[in-house]
């Protein structure tokens, strides 16, 4: 319940941190941020100051003074949440109970209000098209900006320089198969400074020019990031999660990140570091669902609706990042989302399947596909190829673990040291080592996108990729059905291949730790596939090579005689890359379905499942978190992790605040104390909420009250109530007390009473508490004893006990 943005009495202290507090500033997602700063919805609107000036007339003395009752007369501002804080998921259910409940009453008494009520349930449809279709044009914005950024380090179109590589070739038709990316209207930087495309110095111009251009594209996402939008960095799946459990971040799904991330995350995907931008657009989605939430009542009143909404925007992001719908909606379900009820998973197909179509309709890349790396090969497997698939399964899960280990111990360093200072410096100084190490290397100069295209492909009779260097047949009866060609050995430019591709898995491996987390927007899911799908390569060609020069063996006699097509690398690629994903993030069955979305081949589910659930068990086995709940650890968010086992012994008596050796509970009593009294109690504590009971003697439990509430409600009813003084009566009974004659008036705060708060008692199990907390989305939970209070259990002091329990650093929480 402590808050360091509430330390007056005053309302103003809704508004501004305290001047003894020591983390006014506070580092969320990489960007240090200040807590007075709002972008999004802020906590209290103008109407309140209007409210409160037209009510004032009684205070006056031109109108008739009443008692101020929030219950009757709700004030603006009251049942709302302060920044960095958990709402209350029970009380916004029953808000949105109640108003439904309203709605279907008043439209049995009239034709207009069944109109409004069949209009108000359709909003909801009306928001997931919405939602749908900015987020689909928004990522085919963004894919067709990042193809041609990423190509013009390389050159530029003399037709038209916002024509990328493949476009600018499209009309020229004397292009030989081999030279097909070679026309005259694109030239390279060489050709166009030097004269020439061949001898060295045009290697030198072209690598001095790729250089300059990545560090120019780095430079402008992370300077934009850093002047407009501090919550743009990063993948913004750790924050989405958090702020889907009940969180409140304003601004992190504003307007200005949405502007800015959008921008930024082309910049960063084209300056060729080692990140992806199927992440962010997770996040890109989460912000558009948000902004058009508050188009409608119902999503901008309540926070538990909105939530809803940006479970099914998390699926819309993946839904566009990678051609999957089906995927989206369940990687939303297993993933993200805190709560999904059914409405939600309807609600959330219909949003990816408009995203996908509108991402269908732009057709980014040409090709009539939703993203670059899809694949349509329908080349068997056999049951003995499992062996090496669950190889790749054990290789994600090791690699999963170990790069989530380094890449948190890399992070924390960055927020513990000088490094963290200079956000800029080191994105340059990253940007420039990666630039300089991928050039000379054909797989590490292209993107992540192609790298995976190139390394699913199958290789064809006519493919004149590097990585079907194999000695030609020399005679038709060697070849396979169709295009496709039987197994062969490996001729010199495969060998060169391999070596290149070696050398750019461990380039990949290492330079991913240090890259995700930067201060620019940045995604793990390509550089983890990318990782997978190298090793798979490798391994798919090694196990065909086997396959070719001993057929004769055991393992495969009756299923590879010679001339056969037995074993398909760009399958290995696949299952890898299914594998490291899947050990990064510990996701199946989402990933699965994603992955099948992708190539289209049924036949591969199993091989699939095989690898990642190895992938899973075998990167548990280092431990249960993955990236995405390591970085939410990492940043202090208060999050109860559903996966998280609690499996201590400890009674609700031995968490609860206050401790033996603290002050005494701080309370408020029904009736008796004044408002002077209250103030002063709110000024001197920096609790977010108090109990209040019958009285001091007996502290039998009779509601909660929020702070925030109390605040409000003295404030309005000092602008309001003509007499209200310090020496007035608060009172939280149903009817007020007698007062003196010559008394000033009470103050009736019944209406923003919780009646119902949530008990447990001392000897319950905190493993119970654990469950009640997570299923219902408590913030806090009072401890009684024979009905009479004994101290308060909030999320926060649960998250405390299992970080003991772990032996973690309790203090590492920083939010309630």
């Amino acid at each position: 319940m402590e808050n360091p943005g509430y330390s007056t009495g005053s309302l103003d202290s809704l508004h501004r941190p305290s001047d003894d507090d020591d983390d006014e500033m506070v580092d969320i997602a990489g960007a240090t941020l200040d807590f007075s700063s709002t972008e999004d919805e802020p906590p209290l609107s103008s109407d309140y100051e209007e409210y409160s000036s037209s009510r004032a007339t009684g205070m006056n003395g031109h109108g008739p003074s009443k008692l101020v009752d929030p219950l009757e007369d709700p004030l603006p501002g009251v049942g709302t949440y302060e920044d960095f804080n958990t709402i209350d998921w029970v009380r916004e259910k029953s808000k949105d109970r109640d108003r439904h409940r309203e709605i279907t009453n008043k439209s049995r008494q009239s034709k207009v209000a069944l109109l409004l009520s069949v209009i108000d349930a359709f909003s909801g449809w009306l928001l997931m098209l919405l939602v749908g279709l900015m987020s689909g044009a928004l990522a085919g914005g963004i894919d067709i900006a990042a193809h041609w950024l990423t190509d013009l380090k390389e050159g530029v179109c003399l037709e038209g320089f916002w024509f990328n590589h493949e476009h600018c070739c499209w009309t020229y038709n004397e292009t030989t198969f081999e030279e097909r990316d070679q026309c005259p209207q694109w030239q390279s930087w060489a050709e166009l400074i030097a004269g020439t495309s061949k001898g060295g110095f045009a290697y030198f111009v072209n690598y001095l020019m790729y250089i300059f251009w990545a560090l120019l594209f780095a430079f402008l996402a992370v300077a934009l990031v850093r002047a407009f939008a501090p919550y743009a960095c990063g993948s913004g799946i750790p924050e989405i999660k958090t702020i889907l459990s009940g969180f409140i971040i304003r601004g992190y799904l504003g307007k200005w990140t949405l502007i800015i991330k959008t921008i930024t995350l082309v910049l960063a995907v084209s300056s060729g570091l080692s990140l992806g931008k199927e992440g962010p657009l997770v996040h890109v989605a989460c912000c558009c669902a948000n902004i058009l939430c508050h188009r409608f009542t119902k999503y901008r009143k309540n926070e538990a609706k909105r939530r809803e909404v940006l479970s099914a925007a998390a699926a819309v992001g993946v839904s566009v990042a990678f051609g999957a719908p089906i995927g989206g909606v369940l990687f939303s379900l297993e993933e993200v989302s805190y709560y999904f009820p059914l409405k939600t998973l309807w609600r959330s197909f219909f949003a990816a399947l408009v995203a996908a179509f509108t991402l269908r309709s732009i057709n980014p890349f040409g090709n009539s596909r939703l993203v670059l790396f899809y694949v349509e090969f329908h080349a068997p497997w056999h049951l003995l190829e499992l062996g090496p698939f669950i190889l790749l399964g054990i290789f994600g899960g090791v690699w999963g673990a170990l790069f989530i280990r380094a890449n948190i111990a890399w992070c924390r360093r960055r927020k513990t040291t000088r490094l963290g200072h200079y956000p800029v410096t080191e994105v340059l100084v990253v940007t420039a080592i990666t630039a300089l190490i991928a050039f000379p290397n054909s797989y590490t100069r292209m993107s992540g996108a192609e790298l995976i295209s190139e390394l699913f492909n199958d290789c064809s009779l006519l493919d004149s990729s590097q990585l079907c260097g194999y000695q030609q047949p020399t005679n038709i009866s060697e070849t396979g059905a169709g295009n496709s060609l039987a197994d062969r050995p490996a001729a010199k430019g495969l060998l060169t291949a391999l070596w290149q591709l070696a050398l750019a898995l461990i380039f990949k491996m290492v330079v991913t730790v240090i890259t995700f987390g930067m201060k620019v927007p940045s995604g793990l899911f390509i550089p983890s596939m990318a990782v997978g799908a190298i090793a798979g390569r490798l391994l798919g060609v090694g196990m065909e090579q086997l396959a070719y020069y001993n057929h004769d063996w055991l393992i495969f006699k009756g299923w590879c005689s010679p001339g056969a097509d037995c074993i398909t690398p760009g399958l290995y690629a696949m299952v890898g890359a299914a594998a490291c994903l899947g050990g990064v993030t510990r996701m199946t069955v989402s990933l699965v379905v994603i992955m099948f979305e992708l190539t289209g081949g049924l036949e591969y589910i199993v091989p699939l499942m095989a690898a990642t659930m190895t992938s899973k068990w075998v990167a548990d086995a280092f431990g249960r978190e993955g990236i995405y709940e390591a970085h939410i650890r990492l940043n202090g968010y208060p999050f109860l992790e559903a996966k998280e086992e609690f499996d201590h012994s400890s009674l609700a008596v031995d968490v609860m605040r206050p401790r033996r050796s603290d002050p005494a509970l701080a309370m408020l009593t029904q009736e008796g104390m004044t408002v002077g009294e209250v103030e002063a109690l709110v000024e001197s504590t920096h609790y977010s909420g108090f109990p209040v009971v019958v009285s001091q003697e007996s502290q039998r439990l009779v509601g909660f009250v929020l702070r925030r509430d109390l605040l409000i409600s003295i404030d309005n009813a000092r602008k309001r109530q003509e007499g209200v003084v310090s020496a007035s009566h608060v009172v939280f009974t149903e009817h007020a007390p007698p007062q003196a004659e010559d008394g000033p008036p009470p103050l009736r705060l019944r209406g923003i009473l919780d009646l119902s708060p949530f008990t447990v008692t001392d000897h319950t199990p905190m493993d119970i508490t654990v469950d009640i907390f997570r299923k219902l989305g408590l913030r806090q939970c009072l401890v009684t004893h024979n009905g009479r209070l004994l101290g308060i259990i909030t999320k926060k002091d649960i998250l405390k006990h299992m970080a003991q329990i772990a032996n973690r650093d309790p203090d590492s929480i920083l939010f309630n």
